[in-house]
């Protein structure tokens, strides 16, 4: 399950005795020090408050090795963009305006022109944000759920990380499944169609009759997402709009296989997860071919996809407070892991 057990628990116990995390205290909520604990973009609130108390947050920012830019896109958005407007300016500019009052106020930023700095965010326009300062884009660990190469996420200085929806806030409800045995659906989705790859599920799955494939645009009234979910051996992640998706959380969640249809996705922590042991990954040109690819996947293979999956299952957990190697803990590690391998460079201004 790991691509070396080993080299990833030493670096974990290293990180647990030396990783200091400066984080700094301009800014007032909502935009700064708070973000979003419920829905989608939960992650970016949970990170957020987190590493407010967290034991490897320092007060001294000269003990620190990286520092963090406490904004949380999904704030900016809420407060700042003008719905239906389109326009970008505001928020650009607003993010500009902190990194102009951090960098004036202390030596950090300008002393390692930002390489030692990170930002977190799983809204969807958090690179487009970015892509205001050029120093943050380029040199900063932007810690994105939005990992998509195609869209100049760099996996050898950002990180990916998962995309999390809480309903209400916590894993409460959402953490455990039926055995494979009780699983008697093959392969299930539910989702809206957006993006470019979904239409083409849609188009070959949805009018299914075959009961082993239940793809859906819309769930059967009396239907429940996550009983479908539990009734299923294989639950299918598409992107949609960007490649990020809270339904490969859920799969692991509640013990359904994930199946990754996405183009250009950097998987979170795969600097030490051995993704392929309990995830199945199919390229959209084998979407007709869904159900025999499956199919084809041995029982004994299967069972130890499903049973790696639920193993791996509290790497994605959010717990508060944060608990040894779950999410916030393998954020902060994939963070750690950038900050001991980046060299500083300076970027050409454009």
């Amino acid at each position: 399950m790991y691509l070396n057990a080993t080299s990833f628990h030493r670096s974990y116990l290293e990180m647990e005795k030396k990783f200091k995390v400066y984080v700094y205290k301009e800014g007032d909520p909502p935009l700064y020090h708070f973000g979003p604990c419920k829905h989608t973009y939960a992650i970016e609130g949970y990170f957020i408050q987190a590493m407010e108390v967290s034991k490897f947050r320092t007060e001294n920012p000269n003990k620190a090795h990286v520092y963090f830019l406490p904004l949380s896109i999904t704030m900016l958005i809420e407060f700042i963009y003008v719905a239906e407007s389109h326009e970008w300016g505001l928020m650009k500019n607003t993010t500009m305006d902190y990194i102009n009052v951090i960098s004036q106020k202390y030596p950090y930023w300008n002393t390692s022109l930002g390489a030692d700095h990170f930002m977190l965010a799983c809204h969807d326009w958090g690179p487009e944000i970015s892509f205001a300062i050029p120093h943050l884009y380029k040199n900063s660990i932007r810690a994105l759920c939005n990992a998509n190469t195609s869209e100049k996420f760099n996996p050898t200085k950002d990180v990916s990380i998962p995309e999390i929806h809480l309903p209400l806030g916590t894993t409460k409800g959402l953490l455990g499944g039926p055995p494979p045995s009780d699983r008697r659906v093959l392969v299930f989705f539910a989702g809206g169609v957006h993006g470019p790859i979904r239409p083409i599920l849609l188009q070959h799955w949805e009018n299914s009759k075959d009961e082993d494939v239940q793809i859906h645009k819309y769930l059967p009234k009396g239907v429940s997402y996550y009983d479908m979910i539990r009734k299923s051996k294989y639950c299918i992640c598409p992107s949609g709009y960007e490649v990020a998706s809270p339904r490969m959380v859920e799969g692991l969640y509640m013990g359904c296989v994930p199946v990754l249809i996405k183009d250009n996705y950097v998987t979170p922590f795969s600097d030490v997860l051995d993704w392929d042991t309990f995830v199945v990954t199919i390229h959209v040109k084998d979407i007709p071919n869904l159900k025999k690819i499956l199919m084809d996947i041995p029982q004994h293979k299967y069972l130890e996809m499903q049973k790696r999956g639920i193993q791996m299952r509290r790497h994605f957990e959010v717990n508060s407070p944060p608990k040894r190697y779950d999410v916030f803990h393998m954020i902060l590690h994939s963070i750690w892991l950038r900050r001991l391998n980046f060299r500083v460079h300076d970027v050409e201004e454009s």
